[in-house]
């Protein structure tokens, strides 16, 4: 397993996200949380076409701790079946530093 990831997630608005944002970076279950309002979605759900105002949220996170985080995402989220994408964080060419912070970050609850 990769040591290190970024999640990407859509929220319905900017406070729910805020919210579950606080919740788990206070849980030590990843070190930042970054929240981008105004992305507008368009998709297709129970076979009909929609088209929504979203919140991505994109958590970066200790590998180890990608489980718990996944875990508590889910109940935290008000959608029937929320996005959790898990993308690995290539070790190679990333900022050393930033990735001990992660690492640090991600293991500390407050």
């Amino acid at each position: 397993m990769p040591a290190f990831h970024w999640i990407y997630t859509t929220w319905p608005d900017a406070q729910s996200a805020g919210t579950a944002a606080r919740r788990l970076v206070a849980d030590g279950l990843c070190a930042c949380a970054n929240i981008l309002p105004g992305m507008t979605s368009v998709y297709v759900w129970d076979g009909n076409p929609q088209e929504d105002q979203e919140t991505v949220m994109i958590l970066k996170a200790d590998g180890a701790q990608t489980d718990a985080l996944r875990t508590r995402f889910v109940e935290l989220h008000p959608y029937e079946t929320p996005c959790f994408v898990v993308l690995d964080i290539d070790e190679t060419h990333s900022h050393r530093g930033y990735l001990d912070w992660l690492k640090v970050s991600s293991r500390q609850p407050l």
